[in-house]
Order: C-alpha cells, then structure tokens, then sequence
C-alpha cells in the first residue's frame, strides 16, 4: 500500500508537508498547486512552491513531492511542465479537481470536468513535453456538478498519458461535504488499465480500510485526515496504534511555528497555527481548549510562549 500526502491550498505547503513527513508514513506528497496562465513562469515561482526542488524534490525525510500544475492553455502547461521537469521535478500532476470558484471562472481546477477532450489534450502536451523518466499523473472530482461524465474524464487521462490517477470521491458541487463516494472510484478503476488513487473522507484507520474495500484501490491520499491527526498513516500502517500525545503535538507545532519564522508575518503565522488548531480539535479536545487561547494572542512572544510550554495535567 502506498500512501500519498495530498496538497492543501493554504496550509499544507512544503512547510507542512516537512512537518507532516518527518512524522512518518508517507510514500509520496503532491504540492500545491502552481498556477499557469499564458506565460512561462520563471524558476524561482517553482522553487518557492517546491523547494524540495533543490534537494532533488525530497522532504528532509527524504519523501518525493510531485510538482502540481493547474491551467487550461494547453502549450503553456506543456511549456511549464517541461520548465520544473528540467528544474528536477520529482513527477508531474495536473489538478482538474481544485472546486475554488476562482480557479473555475478561469477555467482551472474542476471546471475542466466538463470538457473532457481539453483534459486529454492537457495531459498529451505535457507527457510529451516532459521526460519519460518523469510520470506524469492527475488528480480529479467526479465530475462538476454531476457524476455524468466521471468514466469519460478518467478514460481521457489514461489516453492522454497519465499514468496514474488520484480520484477525489466528489463533485465540485460536493464541496467536501461528507460523503465520499468511494463506489465510484471502484467503477472509474474498472474502466481504466491504469492505478487509481483514492482520496476523501478517510480521518481514521477505519475510514481507510472500508475506502479500500469499496473503492477496489491499493493506494489512498490523505490531508485533512492527516492534519487532524499526525499519525493517521502510521496508524493506517499498523505502525503505530494510538494517537500522538497532546504533549507531542504540542513539539510538533512548535517546530512547525519554527519554520513559518524565516519568510512569514505574524499575524500569518498565527492564522496557520490556528488552522491546524481546528483540524486537531478533531482528534483532541485540548485543541479546542487552546484554540480559545490563541485567538486572543496578538505578539509573537506569547505564541512562542504558549508552543513552548509544556502541557501540565489538570
């Protein structure tokens, strides 16, 4: 079983992504994506996306990062592609899932479900352009705002080159409101000769064994699952069998509060550190508790402060 570390706009970037991996578990992490317009962007927009890219696309624990691309012009994705590939991109995949109403008014992400032949078209420019030594692979939704035409898309990628293909198990429209549909996965993976990658709703070990067995896949990708809980592909793995303590997520934040010093505002920081708050208030109450406390914080010494304190026992 592999399992892949999934991009999260805003908050799993290649800071969380190093935080994430030194945890444990992962196979493989997806950047966030990069987006393309109707220009060859230069190599230092890549590097700060991905700056594993200067140790030959790896985390410090030494997990690969695919470089995500996101646009709809085809020459420019297969311009680009071919641009972060000579950079040392680990892989390459497209994003035809991002729901964001911005990306979708300028035909990115999601709004690209209904024009499947323009999917194909994206995917055949850029596995062309890039080395065969480089896969190239695609995460996409159901569909837009229906699963209509979800066989169609996920036949034109396999067409089109990719080499694997990571099914978000909802529409657009589904936002990422529960359920996953996992079921389909199962119907896109018995249509095409290629992996399918399951991603959505898998928070626990539980989660990831029922998506397995209905979806037929081998392989899922996890991000909020993650966030909420560190350990989570651990877990999944049979590694580990509890949770992390509070006191060694309280460690974990620190370092990651560590890493946002270098190139981030406060107030920044602080609304990263409260983000994760939320997604661990999931898996423990004493986020929520701490939650109440860092919102009222407004200098840097009192974040620090409060990471770096020990949790006492009540």
């Amino acid at each position: 079983m592999r399992i892949l570390l999934a991009p999260m706009e805003g908050l799993l970037d290649y800071r969380l992504r190093d935080t994430l991996t030194q945890v444990g578990g992962f196979d493989e992490c997806v950047s966030e994506f990069i987006r393309v317009n109707d220009t060859l962007l230069p190599s230092h927009r890549f590097y700060r996306y991905v700056p594993e890219l200067y140790e030959g696309c790896r985390t410090k624990a030494g997990v690969p990062v695919k470089v995500q691309l996101l646009g709809s012009d085809i020459n420019c994705m297969a311009e680009n592609a071919s641009k972060v590939a000579s950079l040392g991109a680990y892989g390459i995949d497209i994003n035809f899932g991002c729901p964001a109403p911005t990306v979708n008014r300028n035909r990115g992400g999601a709004a690209l479900l209904k024009e499947p032949d323009q999917m194909f078209a994206i995917v055949k420019a850029i596995r062309k352009a890039v080395p065969s030594v480089i896969p190239v692979t695609a995460k996409m939704r159901l569909g837009y705002d229906s699963t209509e035409q979800a066989l169609v898309c996920a036949k034109a990628l396999e067409e089109g080159g990719a080499e694997e293909i990571v099914v978000h198990a909802r529409t657009k429209t589904d936002g990422y409101k529960p359920p996953a549909y996992w079921d389909w996965i199962y119907k896109i993976g018995a249509t095409v000769k290629i992996p399918v990658v399951a991603n959505g709703e898998i928070w626990t070990e539980e989660d990831a064994v029922r998506c397995k067995e209905i979806s037929g896949c081998q392989d899922i990708m996890i991000g909020r699952g993650a966030v909420a809980n560190p350990a989570l592909a651990l877990m999944i793995r049979g590694e580990r069998k509890e949770n992390l303590s509070w006191d060694e997520v309280k460690k974990i934040l620190f370092r990651y509060w560590q890493s946002l010093e270098a190139d981030m505002e406060v107030k920044s920081r602080a609304g990263r550190i409260k983000q994760w708050l939320h997604y661990l208030s999931r898996q423990y109450p004493e986020a929520e508790k701490d939650f109440e406390i860092v919102k009222r914080l407004t200098k840097i010494e009192d974040f620090t402060k409060y990471l770096e304190s020990p949790v006492t026992a009540e």
